[in-house]
């Protein structure tokens, strides 16, 4: 009889969670959110575990930069129900404008588990509109995610 080999399972606080700092400047919004959203889940590790978080920490700057390809800020809309008759609407151009931060962290979100562990895992993702973010003690390592835009 062959022994065999056992598969590994991650449990959790077993895998060391890094710090990613990401410059979202040219970059296009659904190619960063696609790369950000897999590193959060942790399925970049050999050890990726489906029901344990094994992903890492995201601090993003410069979310105010990112690009659509087309002619989707103006022509794309978020909606949502405000307890009146009729929803409201607005661009993601006009979003852009007012919260740009939101257009980065609702693309991550929508790319992520609808589950308990997705809204976790989107507890690590840290979005910031302009250069600067308070995580300088945690050391976030520079990476280079999502495509740019040319």
């Amino acid at each position: 009889m062959v022994a065999q080999p056992k598969t590994y399972v991650a449990k959790p606080g077993s895998v060391e969670q890094n710090w990613y700092l990401v410059d979202a400047t040219d970059c296009i919004l659904g190619r960063l959110a696609t790369d950000i959203a897999m590193i959060l889940m942790g399925k970049h590790r050999p050890e990726y575990t489906a029901h344990v978080d094994t992903g890492e920490f995201i601090v993003v700057i410069n979310a105010e930069k990112v690009v659509m390809t087309g002619n989707k800020l103006k022509v794309r809309h978020y909606a949502w129900y405000n307890g009146y008759n009729r929803q409201k609407m607005e661009s993601y151009a006009e979003r852009l404008e007012r919260k740009p931060t939101d257009l980065v962290t609702m693309a991550v979100k929508r790319m992520l588990p609808k589950n308990a562990l997705g809204r976790h895992m989107l507890f690590k993702l840290k979005v910031y509109a302009g250069s600067e973010h308070p995580h300088q003690a945690q050391q976030p390592q520079p990476a280079s995610f999502g495509h740019q835009a040319s």
